[in-house]
């Protein structure tokens, strides 16, 4: 029975939160910015009209590219909602055993106060959390202020918590009660505000100061969190450069049993391109005392991706974490392969193959096909 406990923990905890955040090979493949299809400036969550569109009519193999079938996530002239669904059957090799979950399953709402003001909300019934904040872009060159409860803008944002730049396994990978992956997976949100400016038309610099929602015991107020990104096109090619920096407090356990507070610094640097079909993004960061006192961590994605034709893409990325650089062969990583084939508009499936590095070596390598409905 507890064998059948942990493992049910595993793999709902493990596999089943994924983010609803824009993908930024999307933005290089179209050779724009997340904003140009969320109604939050940093991307993801509710679409707007572009960001419809694109999921009616640009992404999708089949679907009804003609006037004759008008979709519209307008409510009323100013509110307009949104949905995202994921469920998914997962495989384990470790355990011989397949399943199926919920994911998790977010309805947006939106409200245009004026044209320069939207309340935006997200509750997501399957894991209970929800965050709502204010967006005014009343600064010049449609820079902006938020305030409310949003997740911070840091490194690269992916729908996939398992990256340990995003979360990691929460600790729950062959090792409860050992984090592995830095803090911004699915469920982490803070309160606080963000301004954000607009440098022309090719960056955007962001800084937020905000109180930890997602865990209390693991964070203290306040947390400062800066980001700074271009996205320039030079030719037929777009790029994506740019850096972050957190500073918080973290709390641990040390070995004598005894809760410590530590500050707690995270930066790093991303980059990706995108030429026709082809993408690539990455991002490496650095964690000072993130784990323990004197204890510096790092996290490490790369991402490669290729549009086989309209609707079909073939994915590759790899993923690393040290949790201390000072010490040898403890140190994790996967690989994973796989499709995201989208069907029709707003339906998406997504097999991959999950590749399991660690020492000393355990089977455990997974296969995960991912259901996926938005609008």
């Amino acid at each position: 029975m507890k064998k059948l406990i942990s493992l049910l923990v595993f793999l709902v905890l493990n596999f089943s939160v994924n983010d609803f955040y824009a993908l930024p090979r999307f933005a290089l493949q179209q050779k724009n910015n997340c904003a140009d299809c969320h109604i939050n400036p940093t991307g993801g969550l509710m679409r707007n009209s572009d960001g419809v569109f694109f999921g009616k009519n640009v992404v999708s193999m089949i679907s009804p590219r003609d006037q004759d079938f008008p979709i519209s996530p307008k409510i009323s002239e100013n509110v307009s909602f949104g949905f995202d669904y994921r469920s998914q059957l997962l495989y384990s090799g470790e355990k011989k055993r397949a399943d199926f979950q919920d994911m998790t399953g977010s309805i947006y709402l939106n409200a245009a106060v004026s044209n320069k003001i939207n309340v935006l909300a997200r509750y997501d019934f399957i894991n209970a959390i929800w965050e709502a904040y204010g967006i005014a872009k009343i600064l010049p060159n449609e820079s902006y202020i938020k305030v409310g409860t949003f997740a911070p803008n840091f490194g690269i944002r992916l729908d996939d918590h398992t990256a340990y730049t995003r979360g990691g396994d929460y600790g729950l990978l062959f090792a409860l009660g050992k984090i592995q992956g830095l803090m911004y997976n699915p469920l982490y949100l803070e309160t606080g505000a963000e301004l954000g400016i607009n440098i022309s038309n090719v960056g955007l610099l962001s800084a937020s100061v905000g109180k930890s929602k997602f865990n209390r015991t693991l964070t203290t107020d306040p947390t400062f969190t800066t980001r700074l990104e271009f996205n320039p096109v030079v030719g037929k090619t777009a790029l994506m450069f740019g850096g972050s920096f957190a500073s918080t407090k973290t709390k641990y356990f040390n070995q004598l049993g005894v809760l410590v507070t530590l500050p707690t610094e995270l930066y790093g640097g991303f980059a990706g391109f995108g030429y026709k079909r082809f993408t690539v993004t990455g991002e490496y960061d650095i964690a000072k005392d993130y784990l323990g006192k004197e204890i510096n961590s790092s996290a490490f994605m790369i991402e490669a991706a290729y549009q086989l034709m309209i609707g079909l893409e073939a994915i590759a990325r790899y993923d690393r974490f040290d949790p201390d650089a000072d010490v040898e062969k403890d140190d994790i990583a996967h690989v994973v392969f796989g499709f995201e084939f989208f069907p029709y508009s707003f339906v998406e499936l997504r097999p991959q193959y999950r590749i399991n590095i660690e020492d000393p070596n355990v089977d455990n390598d997974a296969f995960v096909l991912q259901f996926h409905f938005w609008f």
